[in-house]
């Protein structure tokens, strides 16, 4: 889901936040927020250190994995775990969504299903519990993929 807020918005709270956690102004905070925003999300710490190592020498990798967990923690990202390579961020968003992940080309696809909502609701009621939060992963193999394995398929039984 594309975050509706404006990014100079979300740069208007961190420096709120930054004050309230008695923290020095860094235009790296503010540098890796604006990279994740622009680029439509679910990048790795690897990924954003290599978009802003393009317009900045003095990046560091390391000052990003800093910054991401107090971005988390703040609420300004969330981060989601698709495979053994770590964590991926995108801009929090209001509006719950799931994830869906390309086992072939990592493609991550976010949706959201009303049906499924209901039915976790249903599921915790049944085991009388309360639903507080949820993640979805689900993992596939994308359109795209399953299309150049059919068509991949197809010239090898033509032969």
């Amino acid at each position: 889901m594309k975050c509706k807020e404006p990014l100079e918005y979300i740069l208007d709270r961190l420096q709120l936040s930054v004050r309230k956690n008695n923290l020095k102004n860094s235009k790296q905070r503010e540098l890796i927020l604006k990279v994740i925003y622009e680029n439509g999300g679910h990048l790795s710490p690897e990924d954003i250190f290599g978009i802003i190592r393009q317009t900045c020498d003095n990046a560091s990798l390391s000052s990003i994995y800093r910054i991401l967990p107090f971005l988390e923690k703040e609420g300004f990202v969330n981060s989601i775990e698709v495979d053994r390579n770590g964590k991926r961020y995108e801009i929090a968003s209001e509006l719950h969504h799931d994830h869906m992940y390309c086992l072939e080309c990592g493609k991550i696809e976010e949706f959201c299903n009303d049906e499924i909502e209901k039915l976790q609701i249903e599921v915790t009621d049944a085991h009388h519990a309360k639903l507080v939060t949820h993640d979805m992963l689900l993992y596939v193999v994308c359109e795209n993929c399953l299309n150049k394995q059919n068509g991949q398929s197809k010239t090898k039984h033509s032969r």
